[in-house]
């Protein structure tokens, strides 16, 4: 499989999975301005959304979102336990948790990218992270990850998102249960191989 990524962007997410899974990838990081990689690959051929993440198949098809593809991924490797088995219960509140994390994390941190937004609308949409983060702590209280002892898709996710906690001025150290959870994620071999590879691309 190959990742067109951007580092420190939400592509992280399937890279994170990707190694956790532990299956063949390589990674093309892909110029923000340009959209071309380094090896010549212009984005909009190979996804017409013209966004990252952007993964192609061992077979040439191209999956375009991020929850969507860390799925596929943990399908590959079932052994890995990070997708429930599909069809199961457990599997549909990990979709759940996939959906707020997009809809409620990701997007409610959108905003805070643009420089066209004022002071009231930038304190407002913080307020928003805040009252979030707050119902984040309760969930984790005594949970070592989102849905219980194991390393999920969806903590992947998450913790790519928390990553952008100083962007909105949010220290998320006033939430004791969210910085335990971001920093034992953080401490996790495939988490550290991908960040040192994201900052390398850099």
């Amino acid at each position: 499989m190959r990742l067109y990524f951007r580092p420190g962007v939400c592509s992280l997410s399937p890279h994170i999975v990707l190694r956790e899974a532990g299956l063949p990838f390589t990674l093309e990081n892909v110029n923000r301005e340009t959209r071309l990689t380094a090896s010549g690959v212009d984005l909009r051929t190979k996804n017409p959304k013209n966004v990252v993440p952007t993964l192609e198949l061992d077979n040439g098809e191209i999956l375009t979102e991020g929850a969507a593809m860390v799925q596929y991924i943990a399908d590959q490797k079932p052994e890995s336990k990070l997708a429930p088995r599909p069809g199961t219960m457990e599997r549909y509140r990990l979709i759940e948790w996939l959906n707020y994390i997009a809809t409620e994390m990701h997007k409610g941190f959108s905003p805070l990218f643009s420089p066209k937004i004022n002071d009231e609308y930038r304190a407002a949409v913080r307020d928003a992270l805040s009252a979030k983060l707050t119902y984040l702590d309760g969930v984790l209280a005594g949970k070592s990850y989102l849905t219980g002892e194991n390393f999920t898709i969806a903590d992947a996710y998450l913790f790519t998102i928390l990553r952008w906690s100083p962007v909105a001025k949010l220290d998320i150290a006033t939430f004791p249960n969210v910085k335990a959870y971001h920093d034992r994620i953080a401490a996790r071999p495939a988490v550290t191989e991908a960040l040192a590879a994201e900052k390398a691309a850099a």
